[in-house]
Parts: C-alpha cells; sequence; structure tokens
C-alpha cells in the first residue's frame, strides 16, 4: 500500500490558488492514461483516489497487485496532519517508503521542483502539520516551486500563496512541472 498525498485547501475558491499545487499535481496526474481507473471516495477527512498497481510478479512466483491511495486532505492545508495521521495508523504505513507528500513550496521559484526525504518543514504548516501528528519527518516529499514575485515580502507570503496562478503560470506548470511530478510518483511506486 502506498499513499500520495497532495495538499492543498479544499473549495472552488481555492482551486487554482498557488497553495494548491499539491491538489493541482494530483488532478493532473489522476487525468493520465495510467491512473484514469482511480476509483473515487471520500475517507478520513479526505478526497480519495483508489487504484489497484497492475500486477507483478512476487517472490513466491504469484502475481501481486499493491493498492495505491491518492489523497487530497479536506481539513485545511494547515491542518493536513490530522487527515494523514487517520490513513497513516489506518494502514501501518512504512512512512518512509510508503507516503509520499506533495505541496507547494515558497522557497523555490516557479517552475521548479525538488524531491526530499527526511527534511524539516522549513515553515510550510501543511508540512509541520504532518511532522506534528505523524511524529516524524521521515517521508518523501516532492516541493513544487511557487515563487514568482519580484520582491518576496509583497504582496506577504500568507497572502501571496492564496492568490490564484495566471494563465500563464497555470500552464507552465502543466507542460513543464507536473509532468516531471508524474515521473518522480512513478519512481516512487517502483521503489
Amino acid at each position: 500500500m502506498k499513499i500520495i498525498a497532495g495538499l492543498g485547501n479544499p473549495g472552488e475558491q481555492y482551486k487554482n490558488t498557488r497553495h494548491n499545487a499539491g491538489f493541482l499535481a494530483v488532478d493532473y496526474v489522476l487525468g493520465d492514461d495510467g491512473f484514469m481507473t482511480a476509483r473515487p471516495g471520500k475517507e478520513f477527512k479526505s478526497d480519495i483516489f483508489s487504484w489497484l498497481a497492475p500486477a507483478s510478479p512476487n517472490a513466491g512466483g504469484g502475481q501481486t497487485q499493491e493498492k495505491i491511495i491518492f489523497v487530497k486532505p479536506l481539513t485545511y492545508m494547515n491542518d493536513s496532519g490530522q487527515a494523514l495521521k487517520l490513513f497513516c495508523n489506518f494502514y501501518k504505513l512504512d512512512f518512509k517508503t510508503d507516503l509520499l507528500i506533495i505541496h507547494d513550496d515558497v522557497d523555490l521559484p516557479l517552475g521548479t521542483f525538488r524531491s526530499s526525504v527526511d527534511s524539516s518543514a522549513a515553515g510550510h504548516k501543511g508540512v509541520q502539520s504532518i511532522i506534528d501528528c505523524l511524529g516524524t519527518q521521515n517521508f518523501r516529499r516532492i516541493r513544487i516551486g511557487i515563487e514568482s514575485r519580484p520582491d518576496k515580502a509583497i504582496p506577504p507570503t500568507e497572502a501571496f500563496v492564496l492568490q490564484n496562478f495566471t494563465g500563464e503560470e497555470i500552464k507552465k506548470l502543466q507542460d513543464e512541472i507536473f509532468p516531471k511530478v508524474r515521473m518522480e510518483i512513478k519512481k516512487f511506486l517502483q521503489d
């Protein structure tokens, strides 16, 4: 079992905000032919999309399928850990190998992303909520750069992350970044 969680805020008013880069990335990946059969639902204060990975041979010579759950917590960004703790406790996940978090990062320029494992929250309140609720930072993350301000103080970061991406910024994410995020997810699923 693997959990891939995109972070964001629920509600139409937040749909295309910079803070919702994680939700947008999950939506993009779910539109991929390989994941289009994901079954939607709601569990543990989250929108979920369950998918069974194609069967692969196991050590005993049989075929096994692994369940993959894409998660969009509905607890709002700063309380993301509440929903993920419910998932992780129920499914008894090994955080280091079975959990991947996708989120925005104001410290990275728009059009970039970074993968990391066992990293601090670096001021991201959604990630800090997850670390606090799980009691560890030892999980994988994909950080999507959203910084596009000429002056990093205007508007203040709290307001900036709640502004909508421009059409040009969304196109850049969809054309350049989300395909790379999809490849990172596929690597994560193969580990």
